[in-house]
């Protein structure tokens, strides 16, 4: 941009009245102003050189300006900018009707000049290539190949394929091969263009696009021909294997249990061929040819192209490297902090009596369990869970409901109501404890009393799925209770702690695990002023940060063994919530693991 506005040359003025209505001098002093600003500027910006210096040059500038050729140029860019859709296919076939139509009937005098100009060969031919235009018809027409296609291969072994799309991608990734050079069709994607032509397929090397040569260019450029191929893209390819050989692909359903980003994974071949999922959503896998990267798609999302996720092997690989540097790091800071002498103990620079022979007891007892460490921690590595639809059929027994909750869900009296409204349908897990029984108190009905001896048996046993002691009175969740609701073929609802969903997901119990989640209600500071002012969010209590936190451990630590989420308000609102759900378990299928089904 310029440095000060341009004023107008001396002797021209700027006032448009002084053109009065003659469009074209205005114009021509418009160019002139344009010009001069453009080009005319002296070195500091200020000072025009006259114009009658450069009278040739702005004279063959207005010229070219006013020609046709540089105005049909104008208008056909104008055009291109807009990009006009055609109102119809076939107006040479209505200019044919209308053309009858006026033949055959008395015309007046308006009508008599339509048919004639109609008639007119120029415009019943320019009415032709309207109608080619909008068609498309004009793509080339492929010729019947040559006997020579090519010296160096077979004739068999060499395949045209001619693909249309759209403004979509092809739907393949291309590799250089490091021993031949060759271009190699890397991966196809499911429900791309190249998949749904059954045409093209992995491990094809690829000769040529649209006629060019590839083999000489670069994956980027190659992949930049592709992207910029619009309607139909011509291919020579060389198959890598005969169509009857290849194998049908087996079709797995996967619930993630972790949260993927493609495009924060710098390991993935193509981040924009990656399928972004969060955990517990199902994902259908239609590939897994590669042992590193599967493909897939997402259950109920309507694009029908599979993307990029990274197989169960590779993601397990990820996980125990990431755990195996997190370790090597703490270890390395904490032998940092002290060291291996007798010496007593200093931590920060402060002494603490005792600490050096704690820490190396430690490491001792460490080290004798490492390898039970270990292989504890890769059976929790969490990548996915094979699952399939399961709808309870008449006749068997009712599914397990369990229910978890942070701080403030009160999952008690939830279970309670719901039991209390229909008794004959739902059930409860009747606790076990070592207390004495109160006066108003019933065996089997407020808890299972027994004793301390029987109560310790059956935990060594392992025929509680929690326990716990309280006021030096052990209390505990038999499976025997449970499995007692669910003979009697009711709904059985029971409330444990999260970590002991895990001894509950068997084929036998076939739980349904409902988090419920109290909702923090936002506590505004101030209220608005004016209706434009906005309201501001005051601190949270230390009980609701409580609350927060405990829900958002659960849901970290315990995500990948909820089912489904339930916003607590209150009470009426979580048993309204509760109800239904329950309503569905019975009438819809649902996602279980593959093993409850198969075993």
């Amino acid at each position: 941009c310029l440095c000060s506005q341009p004023q107008p040359p001396p002797g021209e003025g700027a006032d448009r009245a002084k053109w009065g209505n003659d469009p074209e001098k205005f114009g021509d002093h418009c160019i002139n102003i344009l010009l001069v600003s453009a080009i005319g500027l002296s070195a500091n910006g200020h000072q025009y050189i006259a114009v009658s210096k450069n009278q040739e040059f702005f004279t063959f500038v207005v010229t070219y300006l006013k020609t046709p050729v540089f105005q049909i140029h104008e208008k056909l860019r104008h055009y291109e900018r807009q990009s006009p859709t055609p109102v119809l296919h076939s107006a040479a076939a209505l200019a044919e009707d209308v053309i009858e139509e006026l033949q055959t009937t008395p015309v007046n005098n308006e009508e008599k000049e339509l048919l004639q100009l109609l008639s007119t060969p120029h415009l019943r031919a320019m009415l032709v290539v309207h109608d080619t235009v909008a068609q498309k018809n004009f793509d080339p027409v492929l010729p019947p190949l040559p006997d020579n296609i090519d010296d160096d291969f077979d004739e068999e072994s060499v395949k045209i394929v001619r693909l249309v799309k759209n403004k979509e991608p092809l739907g393949a990734t291309i590799r250089r091969d490091e021993h031949t050079g060759a271009v190699i069709v890397a991966r196809i994607m499911r429900g791309g263009a190249a998949d749904r032509s059954g045409l093209v397929h992995v491990g094809d090397e690829l000769k040529e696009v649209n006629g060019i040569a590839v083999l000489q260019k670069r994956p980027e450029e190659i992949s930049q021909i592709l992207a910029q191929s619009q309607g139909s893209i011509t291919l020579k390819i060389i198959p890598a294997i005969k169509e009857e050989d290849r194998l049908k692909d087996s079709k797995v359903f996967m619930r993630a249990l972790f949260c993927y980003n493609p495009k924060e994974d710098k390991a993935i071949p193509c981040q924009e061929a990656g399928l972004p999922f969060k955990r517990r959503h199902i994902l259908e896998v239609v590939s897994q040819d590669d042992p590193t990267w599967w493909q897939a798609k997402r259950v109920g999302d309507t694009n029908l192209r599979a993307g990029l996720i990274p197989s169960k092997q590779f993601q397990e690989r990820f996980v125990s490297e990431s755990y195996r540097m997190i370790h090597s790091l703490i270890i390395t800071i904490v032998l940092y902090y002290f060291c291996d002498c007798d010496c007593e103990g200093y931590f920060n620079g402060q002494y603490i009596a005792g600490l050096r022979r704690s820490f190396r007891l430690s490491r001792k007892e460490k080290h004798n369990n490492q390898n039970q460490a270990k292989q504890a921690d890769i059976s929790e590595f969490l990548t996915y869970e094979e699952v399939t639809k399961y709808q309870q059929q008449p006749g068997e027994k009712q599914r397990l409901v369990v229910l978890i909750g942070s701080l403030g869900a009160r999952l008690s009296e939830l279970k309670q109501k719901v039991v209390s409204e229909n008794p004959q349908e739902y059930g409860v897990a009747v606790p076990h404890t070592t207390r004495s029984k109160k006066s108003h108190e019933k065996e089997g009905v407020e808890y299972n009393f027994v004793s301390k001896q029987s109560f310790e048996i059956d935990v060594q046993h392992n025929k509680f799925v929690e326990h716990g002691e309280y006021k030096e009175n052990l209390y505990g969740t038999s499976l025997e209770a449970i499995q007692s609701v669910m003979a009697k073929n009711k709904v059985c609802l029971v409330d444990v702690v999260p970590e002991a969903v895990k001894h509950l997901r068997t084929p036998e119990f076939k739980p349904y695990v409902i988090f419920v989640k109290p909702l923090v209600p936002e506590k505004k500071k101030n209220a608005p002023t004016s209706p434009t002012s906005e309201e501001i969010s005051a601190p949270l209590d230390e009980e609701q940060q409580d609350i927060i936190n405990s829900a958002a451990f659960i849901e970290e630590q315990y995500g990948h063994l909820i089912d489904t989420v339930l916003l607590k308000e209150d009470l009426q609102s979580a048993y309204n919530q509760l109800k239904t759900l329950l309503e569905k378990l019975k009438e819809d299928s649902f996602w279980v693991p593959v093993s409850w089904v198969r075993s």
